[in-house]
């Protein structure tokens, strides 16, 4: 999935969670706490990848086989 599809998907997520009427807004504000960790951790996950890619370029066929890239 491309990366502005997934964002846009997140950011309707964060949007029901914010008008939630059956969360608290401690609910909310831990959801979308831990929503921004996940995606911070995700990006950084990528980055990753593609530094591991740029630097041993042979790592590309074995993350496209893992479904990475």
């Amino acid at each position: 999935m491309g990366h502005h599809k997934h964002h846009e998907k997140l950011e309707a997520v964060k949007e029901a969670i914010r008008n939630s009427g059956s969360l608290s807004e401690e609910e909310k504000s831990n959801a979308l706490a831990h929503i921004e960790e996940w995606y911070k951790e995700d990006r950084a996950f990528g980055a990753l990848i593609e530094t591991l890619v740029e630097k041993f370029a042979a790592l590309e066929p074995i993350f496209a086989e893992m479904g990475l890239i």
